[in-house]
């Protein structure tokens, strides 16, 4: 009889202890903070993410296509977005791009240089101050959604150079 007395609360430890190991898995912003990157360059509507540690490799789901304009520029995501993440870059980036000009080009790379971002589309690259992504974007509307002096929103037109 004492043993059936036992198995109650042995299985509420056991929920409770497996409850708390999945109340720590960190969010995709926190992973990108983690990485000493900006939460910014991931817009708020991420669903899911898998990261393999080992590798850095790992995919976002945000569950559709996200799209915004700020200060001259279109960034587009798709639903999935994958590459590998390092301390202060993102590498082998795919899903994420950027109108040039008339055309779309893929942003390959995410590196963190100082007070800067670079974003690498290939040969050429553009820096972005870091502080322009405290805040991540939102789908439609990007860093301008609410009126905001200046915070969260990327200041300068981007100059494209090699």
């Amino acid at each position: 009889m004492t043993s059936r007395a036992t198995i109650p609360p042995l299985l509420l430890f056991l929920l409770l202890f497996m409850c708390a190991a999945v109340a720590q898995v960190p969010t995709a912003y926190e992973i990108l903070q983690e990485y000493d990157l900006p939460v910014g360059l991931l817009p708020t509507n991420v669903t899911v993410y898998t990261l393999n540690r080992e590798t850095g490799e790992f995919h976002v789901n945000l569950g559709e296509n996200c799209t915004f304009k700020n200060d001259g520029y279109e960034v587009k995501y798709k639903p999935m977005i994958s590459g590998v993440i390092r301390k202060g870059k993102v590498t082998k980036l795919k899903g994420v791009s950027v109108k040039v000009m008339l055309f779309w080009v893929q942003i390959v790379a995410a590196i963190r240089d100082e007070g800067e971002v670079d974003f690498s589309v290939g040969m050429l690259k553009a820096g972005i101050d870091i502080d322009a992504f405290e805040e991540s974007p939102q789908c439609g509307c990007g860093f301008n959604c609410v009126a905001s002096e200046g915070k969260g929103k990327v200041s300068k037109i981007l100059d494209w150079s090699m």
